[in-house]
């Protein structure tokens, strides 16, 4: 029978979670499967994965055929290069042990480069956080100067106001006498055209 490892869709739309099975290659993506071997959630970051490690190189070994998204997560779990290492074991290459020490320091190496993407993350979002929070703070900072402007603007437009007022009103005043004074200069003049032809 022809078997391949893939990943078979679980999860609502928007929101996908797979199970990585190995199952007959003609039967439906989300039908009938041999065996499930792990899941695979690539909604978070970095994605979760869950797989028996054993059952998945027994698989390989015997001729399953992954998928292409199934073998990237093989490779990124290790199950392919531990099929690598058995296949230099039953080649006479070196040892079970010495495959095995070699198996662990690269998963030791691969454990702390996830855990570097892990942190790293982490800080880009603190970091992110923090800026935002800063950015706030200028932002009411700037919103409490221009707060405290208004008033002291009002005030001197204000006093500017009565200061105009008392302007208007004085140029007012002085409009008057000399607008009474420019009356009474016609008016004597007028008289005294008055007298003029009664002599």
């Amino acid at each position: 029978m022809a078997t391949k490892i893939r990943l078979q869709r679980h999860g609502r739309k928007g929101k996908p979670f797979f199970h990585i099975v190995v199952a007959d290659s003609r039967s439906k993506r989300d039908g009938r499967f041999i065996e499930k071997i792990g899941t695979y959630n690539p909604i978070t970051n970095p994605a979760t994965i869950d797989l028996n490690l054993d059952r998945a190189v027994h698989w390989l070994m015997v001729g399953a055929e992954p998928s292409n998204t199934a073998r990237n997560i093989l490779s990124y779990k290790g199950a392919l290069m531990k099929k690598h290492l058995l296949g230099g074991v039953a080649k006479g290459a070196f040892s079970e042990e010495e495959a095995e020490k070699r198996f662990n320091a690269w998963l030791e190496e691969r454990t702390q480069a996830v855990e570097n993407k892990k942190t790293g993350l982490a800080q880009a979002k603190d970091s992110a956080k923090a800026a935002a929070l800063e950015a706030e703070k200028k932002k009411a900072e700037s919103r409490v100067a221009v707060e405290e402007e208004a008033p002291a603007e009002e005030a001197e437009a204000a006093t500017g106001e009565t200061a105009v007022e008392e302007a208007l009103a004085a140029e007012a005043t002085e409009e008057t006498p000399a607008a009474e004074a420019a009356d009474e200069t016609p008016a004597a003049e007028a008289s005294s055209e008055e007298a003029a032809p009664e002599e």
